[in-house]
């Protein structure tokens, strides 16, 4: 008997199921725009929920299945030890707008299947990595596997919008005394040379998650004919105020992820990047200021960052307004909080006249540890999906669902078992979203052995 057959059945047999590509396009095709469910209404959503049921008859005949909000589902897989913390996966079905004058190959809800790529909006974020969860599931049922310990799918259908269903689904399970011993969630993927002199792949892992801050500035001033203009109207005073948040608003620090990411890949460095990465990695304080001096993502590792994204103020061209406002959104770095980095705000914007409304936020995660073993036990899936890649820490700059795990639960992790280029990566949220169908494979295979593996 093998090593997987006596962990659960007949696990080692298990053969993938032809047709991921063809039921990720079916996914695709359902334009789960959570940003747009007040126009659109849930019928794509619960048509979504209906699929699912549809393309993983085994999944729903032999899991127990919940629902939590309009758009949460829960869905929980026996094991053998109902006394063991149980694994989470999570993954998240809504997706975000198309704009429809953007240049798109293929209609980005047709979800075209050409040259070996499924292209279409979500097929990153976040139906791919779901697809590849309920295919490794329905593979091990149909061969009759039961995991080590319990097993809860959680997908939710708001994580674009702030995820009111992981929220309360994290709380259901919470107050039912349920402690997972690991989470996974959306986050890092397999990725080529991913810092400069840094030869082969990565498996980069997120070990924590900035925290993220929406704020909208509010200023008013007197209204009339824009013939005879205040020397600071209300367009003026959030005009400055915006200007005031340069990104040296908040001072750089480096988490302890990033210098252990540093000394894994100085010993995957050649040349000088070797003796650089590990002279950053022993000096945090240098870390923090080389990454924030080169800007983009690596500044946006070591410090909260600021964008504005909307503006309003105004009825006519030829009128002043009486009010005028900015909403930001900031990714907070850990080691802030959201009270201290409104005051931050507060301090550098200097104008007591423009309100600082808090809009939603949430603190940033702690950090899960890296030298225990559910960490051990990620590395060796991605061992079988992507045996070239190693296993790296990180801090991941996005917010994600799982977010709402770590008050309560020990290791929480953020890792889509795809492997992306820069391109692609460009693609989530932007323009040409696709997945190569050979990863659709690889992802199906980690979870597969990540399950096969639970003890």
């Amino acid at each position: 008997m093998s090593a997987a057959e006596a962990r659960g059945g007949a696990a080692a047999s298990v053969s993938v199921r032809p047709g991921v590509a063809e039921r990720l396009s079916r996914m695709i095709q359902l334009p789960t725009v959570s940003a747009e469910r007040d126009a659109r209404g849930l019928e794509p959503f619960d048509a979504f929920v209906d699929l699912i049921a549809e393309l993983y008859p085994l999944v729903h005949a032999h899991l127990e299945r919940e629902r939590h909000t309009d758009v949460g589902l829960l869905f929980r897989w026996a094991g053998r030890d109902a006394a063991a913390a149980p694994a989470v996966l999570m993954a998240h079905y809504d997706v975000v707008p198309v704009d429809e004058s953007d240049p798109w190959t293929y209609p980005p809800f047709e979800g075209r299947i050409a040259d070996g790529w499924v292209y279409g909006r979500g097929t990153l974020d976040d139906k791919g990595p779901l697809v590849v969860i309920l295919e490794a599931v329905e593979n091990l049922l149909a061969a009759g596997f039961t995991p080590a310990r319990d097993v809860y799918l959680s997908f939710g259908g708001d994580e674009e919008v702030y995820g009111r269903a992981a929220r309360e689904t994290a709380a259901s399970l919470r107050d039912r005394g349920v402690v997972p011993w690991i989470v996974i969630d959306e986050g890092g993927a397999v990725v080529d040379a991913p810092l400069p002199f840094v030869r082969g792949d990565a498996a980069m892992v997120g070990v924590g998650e900035k925290g993220v801050l929406t704020v909208r500035l509010d200023a008013r001033g007197d209204g009339g004919h824009a013939s005879a203009p205040p020397a600071r109207t209300a367009v003026g005073r959030i005009a400055r105020a915006v200007d005031r948040l340069t990104p040296g608003t908040f001072a750089p620090r480096t988490p302890p992820a990033i210098s252990r990411m540093l000394r894994l890949f100085a010993d995957r460095a050649g040349g000088p990047g070797r003796i650089l990465y590990r002279a950053l990695a022993a000096a945090p304080l240098l870390t923090a200021r080389a990454l924030a001096a080169m800007g983009g993502e690596p500044a946006a590792l070591v410090r909260t960052t600021i964008a504005a994204t909307m503006q309003s103020g105004g009825t006519a061209p030829n009128v002043l307004p009486s009010q005028a406002s900015a909403t930001l959104n900031l990714r907070i770095a850990l080691g802030e909080t959201v009270e201290s980095t409104v005051r931050r705000l507060r301090k550098r914007i200097g104008d007591p006249l423009v309100r600082i409304e808090v809009v939603e936020g949430d603190d940033p995660s702690a950090e899960s540890p890296t030298g225990n073993e559910q960490f051990a036990l990620i590395a060796a899936a991605v061992a079988v999906s992507h045996p070239h890649a190693a296993t790296v820490p990180y801090i991941m700059m996005q917010a994600s669902d799982s977010r709402h795990y770590h008050a309560f639960s020990p290791a929480v992790y953020r890792f889509a078992p795809l492997a992306m280029s820069a391109a692609q990566r460009a693609g989530i949220h932007g323009v040409d979203e696709r997945v190569e169908i050979s990863e659709l494979e690889r992802g199906e295979r980690f979870h597969r052995a990540l399950l096969e593996r639970l003890q």
